[in-house]
């Protein structure tokens, strides 16, 4: 049993110990993180479809100075571009509110994937790779010249198609994505990497490039922030 709270301070029922309360608070806690994590969780794989490994083979050619096998750049920015094109696409849109601005983000995340694709070791993470990439691109306000290298993409003919309005959402995930939408960015970031990437928060520090702590606090403060969103959408 939780404690009951009112307007926003704890009240210890008639013949509950403080005690009692002490020790179920922590519980209670946890388990209110879980649940608001969860539903964090369903409303991105609702908009943004299932996290997953790419099923791309691994593609590979002979590198002539060394004999080594080394991934086919093109053949791997292609084939992500086809699986994931649109997630990302809907991914920038809880960044930016122009669409057009969010294609120019994942054009440009693509672009630096096909530049750097030559350091892929392991296919299957590249679309995790790919997200942090939007991420941080959309973090940055200034995004002069990100079309300066399209001419020479592979995807420089190809055009991002968005099925945003043939996505059914629950009204439960459209109102968790409305929330999430208005907190910080930093702690949208990191709710995004944790819930969706399934990130712990040294990954998210790494991906990120800032401190542990303050993945935590970021998370700790958007979780709240969440839930306090969702429950004035409950008593509205």
């Amino acid at each position: 049993m939780c404690p009951v709270t009112r307007a926003g301070r704890s009240y210890v029922r008639p013949g509950v110990s403080g005690d009692v309360v002490e020790r179920q608070a922590p519980a209670c806690h946890d388990r209110g993180v879980a649940m608001t994590g969860a539903l964090i969780s369903d409303a991105l794989v609702g908009w943004l479809g299932p996290s997953r490994s790419t099923d791309l083979p691994a593609v590979a050619i002979a590198d002539p100075a060394s004999g080594a096998a080394t991934v086919d750049a093109d053949a791997l920015v292609v084939r992500l571009f086809d699986q994931e094109g649109r997630s990302l696409v809907r991914l920038a849109r809880l960044f930016v509110d122009d669409r057009n601005a969010a294609e120019d983000l994942v054009q440009e995340a693509f672009i630096r994937l096909a530049r750097n694709a030559a350091r892929v070791r392991d296919p299957e993470r590249a679309p995790a790779y790919l997200r942090s990439i939007v991420l941080n691109l959309a973090r940055d306000e200034n995004r002069r010249g990100l079309v300066s290298m399209r001419h020479r993409s592979v995807l420089a003919q190809t055009t991002i198609t968005s099925d945003d309005d043939e996505l059914t959402l629950r009204e439960g995930q459209r109102q968790v994505l409305d929330a999430l939408r208005d907190l910080p960015e930093r702690q949208r970031t990191c709710l995004v990497l944790r819930y969706y990437d399934e990130l712990g928060p040294d990954a998210i520090a790494e991906t990120l490039g800032i401190s542990r702590n303050s993945v935590k606090t970021h998370l700790q403060r958007g979780l709240a922030a969440l839930e306090e969103r969702l429950a004035a959408a409950v008593r509205a």
